[in-house]
């Protein structure tokens, strides 16, 4: 008996990939890791509760969103653009990290992990929601309750969540337009 396999292509980090043959139902955190070999993004709950799994998805109208990996298949991802936890940082050729984005450099800043594990999850929620607040900035007063609002799906067994959302308010305070008096 074989697998049925059907081919899969899309935009990871940007670079196209595909078509493969992947098989049908395969959830699209094998794909990542056992294809691509790309492991930062974490498998945790396996249901879709802990968001560790999350990337961001750029949707058509320009806007992003963070989607669970563990709970859809990869041929759900089919013709969309993703962006790992991988894909964030800029690197150069060799694949050595250049920079960090502002979100990754305040985690680090602010020690804002412990095992590490729910680390790429957070990262990819802040990602999202600093990009939400550039189109829709909040009221200072209104930060703190609307980063909560945000990240309130991620779970976290090690932090007590305080030094991630003090990376993430540092870095909208610290970004033009995201926060309004």
């Amino acid at each position: 008996m074989s697998i049925e396999k059907r081919p899969l292509s899309l935009k990871i980090n940007g670079k196209q990939v595909g078509p493969i043959d992947v098989p049908i139902a395969m959830p699209m955190i094998d794909f990542l890791h056992e294809y691509l070999d790309l492991t930062g993004t974490h498998f945790g709950c396996g249901q879709g509760v802990c968001h560790a799994c999350t990337v961001v998805e750029l949707q058509q109208d320009g806007t992003s969103i963070e989607t669970r990996t563990c709970i859809y298949d990869a041929h759900f991802f089919d013709g969309k653009t993703i962006t790992t936890i991988e894909g964030q940082a800029e690197l150069n050729e060799d694949g050595e990290i250049i920079s960090l984005t502002p979100i990754q450099q305040a985690f680090i800043d602010n020690f804002s992990f412990q095992c590490g594990y729910c680390a790429p999850g957070f990262v990819t929620g802040a990602t999202v929601f600093l990009d939400q607040l550039k189109r829709e900035p909040v009221k200072r007063a209104d930060l703190q309750s609307a980063i909560e609002a945000a990240l309130n799906v991620h779970i976290c067994r090690c932090t007590g969540y305080v030094r991630y959302y003090e990376a993430i308010r540092d870095v909208a305070l610290a970004t033009p337009g995201c926060v309004i008096d």
